[in-house]
């Protein structure tokens, strides 16, 4: 390969663990959820890499280093060779844990300073699709979880009430909203057993389809009484962790 002096550099944060991240260079399945139909991957040194693009145009490469979870190394370049011969670029990506998810970096090297130009909002692009696809399989129970929240309001037994916001949100869960400023779950428990006091038999609904982007959350929900008159209205956002766990709730009353 001839000297690649010029650069594309990008960052992102990722609502996920590394591992989990990095199963999506491993993974043709995961790799082709990303790229499209066809796109394909054999994540080991001297394996082979293939995007297909919704245009019809491939791009081919050769993988020269996977080290998991932490990067993989792959060239980069064009069937038809241009405006990149196949083996003509290099692209590397690292992720590095953080508390909250994963760090990913991306650097791709070029050898001419115009076409790397042409990639940058490419790559712009393409990482923040990424980043929507790991979330999307990271909280495909989110709908689930949501109606799991809201049915725990109306569980009258506190273990019960604590075991299904155990199996579903982060044990320092925080919760606001006009008259909640809670920190975790062990003070959860007991709020929302005054809130069935002050609010007897009323049951909290989510309304229509949820609202998902990269681990946050819109739901609309309703309150309703034993008559189904309704009580309450309005919208939660709702914050998902790196292991798909709901983490904070913010409630919005109409």
């Amino acid at each position: 390969m001839k000297s690649l002096p010029h650069s594309v550099a990008r960052t992102l944060f990722i609502q996920a663990r590394r591992e989990i991240v990095f199963r999506f260079f491993t993974d043709p399945k995961r790799w082709a959820r990303w790229w499209g139909v066809g796109s394909t991957i054999d994540a080991r040194t001297g394996g082979s890499m293939k995007i297909r693009y919704p245009n019809g145009v491939e791009a081919m490469g050769e993988v020269v280093e996977v080290v998991s979870p932490e990067r993989i190394v792959f060239t980069y370049g064009y069937e038809n060779g241009k405006p990149i011969p196949v083996g003509g670029s290099r692209v590397t990506i690292r992720l590095q844990a953080e508390d909250r998810g994963t760090r990913l970096s991306l650097v791709h090297d070029f050898s001419e300073a115009a076409v790397r130009d042409d990639f940058v909002q490419g790559w712009r692009f393409q990482l923040t699709l990424f980043a929507n696809i790991v979330s999307e399989e990271i909280n495909a129970d989110a709908m689930s979880f949501v109606d799991r929240w809201f049915a725990a309001w109306s569980v009258p037994d506190d273990l019960v009430r604590e075991r299904t916001l155990g199996e579903i949100a982060s044990p320092n869960v925080r919760f606001r909203d006009r008259y909640s400023s809670i920190e975790g779950i062990a003070e959860l428990v007991p709020h929302i057993a005054a809130a069935q006091r002050f609010m007897p038999s009323f049951t909290l609904q989510r309304v229509g389809d949820i609202r998902q982007c990269q681990g946050m959350v819109l739901s609309q929900w309703a309150a309703t009484g034993t008559a189904g008159q309704k009580q309450m209205e309005g919208t939660n956002v709702f914050v998902f962790d790196a292991d798909g766990r709901i983490e904070s709730v913010t409630g919005f009353h109409v």
